[in-house]
């Protein structure tokens, strides 16, 4: 997720986004909820320390599942990239490297759109491995769907910033972003290559047009000067995390779109000025200029430009003559991941968090079942269903509240005239329905063993600030600087359930702060963690965390962290890599088999002068540049296993 202190926007329009909204927050609710318990008695420590399931563990004698055995790393900050002792990172593809048989080579003094539109894009966020065949386990051959979040003009240019560069530039900046699609191999020595002249290899930015499904197809909202009937758009940028589909397709979450619009000053209807304001679209200028050389960025000349961006965008990886989908039943605010899983009653469902400073985690449900084996049927499943926003409860309960037009005051009287409606201001509607406040919800994911949800909320400074949510005398954490993850369990384990009990898991930061929790275990032996982003699971079910922050938070590198979530070791935190200076960690990703890791290692040297960097990474001259890389244990065991051990996939011949 894109986090520089430095833009306007983190201090100024997300900190108002939802404190019109009827629902309290979500650190109310926790610290009522263990008050009341009467666990708490002078810290948010002292009520966790407690945990229900960390007690029962314990009692129980249990071992931790297989799968964890590293030498943990210390904090500080490497300048290159550093891993668990008998591991071995490999960069697999850079921004800039062609994936096209066509393509020019890199070069950083001379960039241009033509030749970025052959090449990988701009700082890889979210990584999904595909495997090929489809259908297949293969953990050696196969598609990487990676996203492309946002630009640093000012270290791939010889600028100041965003709105120094030059029309040419700004294309550059245009085709950079989006969404690409590269051919893996691995060969016999561990090492991933990537396949050039594969007809897989796609890129999509910008300047892609998409088609626009679901219920905000054709609304007025959606029609513009170059499509009056709102049925198509152009461009995807700010792709941020996503979720990989059943069907074999993704689901990319566009976030922060905002910072490409501006003068939303401009506009005249009230419904209009809500809704930008909601949206934090700028009164003036944009974060990154583009309506300077675009008028269709500029509100002035098409004031609908922004409702079409901030959607979750479909991608088919395994057929790149299929045009993606702008999926509006999803609903529209700044996504963050789009996890997929199968419900009891075959109803898929989808995670995403808003990531913003109080805002709301979110689930849909689609209409009808999912169909084994029919990509063609499913592909279009998440059209119809049902869109819901979480409300949490102190008793450690909660609800999944429908964003449905026409039930309770999703109506016409609040300016909602049919369902998409709904959808283009979810933000809006999840107010009036009471949602629950959240500290930026990012990634959410589904265990894929014990079933659980869990879901990352990343840091939120401005909680208490200025009487915004202002905590009383049982919240134990205003200005909350290093985040926490909650586990959710859903009722019934029935994931398409309209209930679910939650705990906290994990409340991040030095574990000689009293005020952090680790599911209960033993904080001398933990690694100290601030700011998770993104999540994954392993073939175990233990949870490994990718972080974006720590540099500022805790004075050490950003990271990927390992933890067990059941058994005696739960909430054993451990750090298993160290990313390089002024980069965050995102889009984990293991292969089926889970001996390879790929990891995408976004903005390295940002916050630098051009020609300054704070590192010149992965080439050591030139420009830094974001990549992929590739984790892989020296002898080729499973991730983050001691030797000698096996995971459960590896156990069931998966590969």
């Amino acid at each position: 997720m894109q986090q520089n202190p430095e833009r306007a926007y983190y201090e100024e329009d997300e900190v108002i986004r939802s404190q019109n909204g009827a629902g309290e927050t979500f650190e109310s609710i926790l610290s009522q909820r263990v008050s009341r318990r009467g666990i708490l008695k002078s810290s948010l420590l002292a009520g966790l320390v407690a945990s229900p399931l960390g007690r029962l563990a314990q009692a129980a004698g249990e071992v931790t599942s297989p799968g964890l055995g590293f030498e943990p790393l210390k904090g500080g900050s490497p300048s290159q990239i550093e891993v668990a002792k008998g591991y071995k990172s490999q960069v697999v593809i850079r921004w800039g490297d062609p994936i096209k048989a066509a393509a020019p080579a890199f070069d950083h003094e001379n960039l241009s759109a033509s030749h970025q539109k052959l090449q990988f894009g701009y700082n890889n966020d979210f990584v999904g491995y595909m495997p090929l065949p489809f259908g297949s386990q293969s953990s050696r051959h196969g598609l990487l769907a990676v996203n492309h979040e946002y630009t640093n003009p000012e270290i791939m240019f010889p600028v100041k910033g965003p709105r120094d560069m030059n029309k040419s530039q700004t294309e550059v900046c245009m085709e950079a972003e989006g969404f690409a699609v590269v051919e893996v191999k691995m060969a016999e020595d561990g090492a991933w290559t990537l396949v050039k002249e594969s007809p897989f290899n796609a890129r999509y930015s910008a300047t892609t047009d998409f088609l626009v499904t679901g219920p905000a197809k054709g609304n007025k909202r959606m029609r513009t000067k170059r499509d009056a009937k709102g049925e198509t758009a152009l461009g995807t940028f700010a792709n941020c995390a996503a979720g990989k589909t059943p069907w074999g397709t993704v689901l990319s979450a566009e976030e922060n779109f905002q910072d490409y619009y501006a003068n939303g000053e401009s506009v005249t209807s009230e419904m209009d000025q809500k809704s930008h304001k909601r949206y934090g679209i700028p009164g003036k200028e944009s974060e990154y200029g583009w309506e300077r050389f675009f008028p269709e960025f500029d509100l002035r000349e098409e004031p609908n430009g922004p409702y079409r961006h901030g959607w979750v965008v479909e991608f088919d990886p395994y057929d790149p003559t299929w045009q993606p989908r702008k999926r509006t039943a999803l609903g529209r605010f700044r996504h963050e991941a789009a996890t997929t899983h199968v419900s009891k009653n075959k109803r898929v469902v989808m995670y995403s968090g808003d990531d913003a400073r109080f805002e709301y985690v979110y689930k849909f449900v689609c209409e009808k079942p999912y169909v084994e084996g029919n990509r063609t049927a499913n592909r279009d499943l998440v059209d119809s269903g049902v869109l819901y926003v979480a409300k949490f409860h102190e008793d450690g309960k909660g609800e999944w509240l429908p964003l449905v037009f026409g039930q309770g005051p999703l109506t016409q009287a609040n300016g909602f005239y049919d369902q998409g409606d709904v959808m283009i201001d979810v933000r809006i509607a999840a107010d009036l329905l009471g949602a629950t406040k959240m500290d930026r919800p990012e990634d959410i994911e589904v265990n894929p063993v014990n079933q659980k949800v869990y879901v990352v909320c990343t840091n939120n400074s401005q909680r208490g600030n200025e009487g915004r949510a202002e905590p009383d005398k049982m919240n134990p954490r205003p200005q909350n600087r290093h985040g926490h993850i909650i586990e959710i369990t859903e009722s019934g384990d029935d994931h398409a359930a309209e209930t679910f009990e939650w705990e906290m898991f994990m409340v991040c930061g030095d574990p000689s702060d009293p005020a952090t929790y680790f599911a209960g275990y033993d904080k001398t032996k933990v690694s100290s963690i601030s700011c998770p982003d993104n999540i994954t699971f392993d073939n175990d079910g233990n949870l490994w965390i990718a972080t974006d922050g720590q540099e500022s938070a805790l004075n050490q590198a950003d990271g990927f962290y390992a933890c067990p979530v059941e058994g005696d070791q739960r909430g054993h935190l451990q750090r298993f890599m160290s990313t390089v200076p002024d980069s965050e960690v995102c889009g984990p990703e293991f292969t089926p088999d889970g001996t390879t890791l790929f990891l995408a290692i976004q903005h390295p040297a940002e916050g630098s002068e051009f020609g300054a960097f704070s590192t010149q990474w992965p080439d050591g001259k030139g420009l830094p540049r974001p990549s992929i890389v590739a984790i892989r244990a020296e002898d080729g065991r499973v991730i983050g296993s001691a030797k000698g051990t096996q995971s459960r996939r590896s156990l069931l011949g998966l590969r």
